[in-house]
């Protein structure tokens, strides 16, 4: 029997680089020997969520699946934005009702279920949603798929702080990307042969690994031995929304790290109208969604495990170089679509700028991820989590119907300089936080 065992510790060894598996930092004393099947738990679970996240994005997938059904357009542009801010505007006040469980795996596992079952759904409508009515049950799917994913992402951080050592949450993050990323390059490498055949029975087959790939979630979140945490101090949702706004007075820090954030939603933004570029190119054949795809698992796979590594060495300078490759990439995009010539007029230039801009839109989330959970304490890292998740929701939308204004005056090409310009300011924002690994 302790095979098994030795065999597990000495790969969770070689992942993070550890000499010694029972090394801990910031972690319960319980929680340490446990740490090697942790790991593990949290990696598979972290992959599911990934790819079940890739394979329904609204990015890529459900504006096609919006197409296919033949829903009105203005209700794609909703996608995004229900997205975003439907996962993290109820954060805050999930986080005072997680803080009263000592066991918050479960809010996790609950979130994890939820997620397959919204997406089981979406995958139905693929099959036999049609026009407007179909468009508006995809976004009010959607719409419960975001808070479920609210719900899962608060638990899961809460968790990763319980369970997982301080120095080593980056790596787990990157190994994940990197093999979510892996499996996504298959599902797009399928589309691509698709090209054009007709979408509905594909997308349905996407989706439903999707829900799958949230069922598995739940599954591993169920079996992480958690140490139940204090209780104490939990709080009601409008006493976190107090709590929540004296921090924001009180830690210069956390406002700093926030306002760094908000800047970086540049990438998050930019991604949409890059591949809608592309997309202007290929229409809505199933061979340029299979393409985007593609690009998106190939810079997944190379973009996260470097980005974890230097995350647990600095995650504020992670931050910083995100912030200046997202004003690359959107400089870059604008200069080919103004730029003439016969090769800008297909989806492959694009394809590359949209995989220079995931790759670096992973190096914003690990180091946004890493950073918030290393800065907290373990008395309040649900809560700052949540505080944070809830002013970013508030700011997605506000920004996001910004950016669709510009979007619609200036023109797509245009709006990428601006979006260039507040991801240089996320840069110089980011260069001035604390360190705090």
């Amino acid at each position: 029997m302790a095979a098994p065992e030795i065999s597990q510790s000495r790969l969770y060894e070689w992942l993070t680089g550890d000499e010694d598996s029972r090394m801990c930092k910031d972690i319960p004393d319980e929680a340490c020997d446990e740490q090697p099947r942790s790991f593990f738990l949290h990696l598979v679970a972290s992959l599911g969520n990934k790819l079940a996240d890739e394979l329904s994005s609204a990015r890529l997938v459900l504006p096609w699946l919006m197409g296919v059904i033949g829903a009105p357009l203005w209700m794609v542009g909703l996608l995004v934005p229900i997205r975003e801010a439907g996962a993290l505007l109820p954060q805050l006040f999930v986080a005072g009702f997680i803080r009263l469980r000592p066991e918050r795996k479960w809010a996790w596992v609950a979130g994890g279920l939820l997620q397959a079952v919204a997406a089981a759904l979406l995958a139905l409508l693929a099959l036999f949603g049609s026009g407007a009515v179909g468009g508006g049950l995809v976004l009010a799917v959607l719409v419960a798929l975001s808070l479920a994913r609210g719900l899962s992402s608060v638990a899961t951080k809460d968790v990763l702080g319980k369970t997982i050592s301080k120095q080593r949450r980056g790596t787990l993050m990157g190994w994940s990307g990197s093999m979510a990323g892996a499996v996504t390059l298959a599902a797009g490498a399928v589309l691509v042969l698709f090209d054009d055949r007709p979408g509905e029975l594909a997308l349905a087959v996407l989706l439903g690994i999707a829900a799958l790939g949230w069922a598995l979630n739940a599954l591993c979140a169920a079996r992480i031995r958690e140490a139940p945490g204090a209780v104490g101090g939990g709080e009601n949702a409008w006493d976190s929304v107090r709590l929540g706004l004296r921090l924001l007075r009180e830690d210069r820090a956390f406002l700093h790290f926030n306002l760094s954030r908000a800047l970086l939603l540049a990438s998050a933004l930019a991604l949409p109208y890059v591949a809608l570029l592309g997309q202007q190119q290929s229409g809505t054949a199933l061979g340029g969604l299979g393409v985007l795809i593609v690009v998106s698992g190939l810079a997944g796979m190379v973009a996260s495990p470097a980005w974890g590594k230097r995350a647990d060495a600095s995650s504020r300078r992670v931050m910083r170089d995100a912030g200046l490759g997202a004003t690359f990439c959107c400089l870059l995009a604008a200069a080919i679509a103004w730029l003439p010539g016969a090769w800008s007029q297909t989806v492959w230039p694009y394809a590359l700028v949209y995989a220079l801009l995931v790759i670096i839109h992973a190096g914003v989330r690990l180091g946004r991820k890493t950073y918030i959970v290393d800065m907290a304490g373990s008395d309040r890292r649900a809560l700052y989590v949540a505080l944070s998740n809830t002013i970013t929701g508030v700011l997605m939308l506000v920004v996001g119907g910004l950016v669709g204004a510009l979007a619609q005056w200036l023109g797509t090409a245009a709006l990428m300089v601006v979006l260039a310009l507040m991801a240089l300011a996320a840069a110089a924002s980011a260069s001035r936080l604390p360190e705090v690994e």
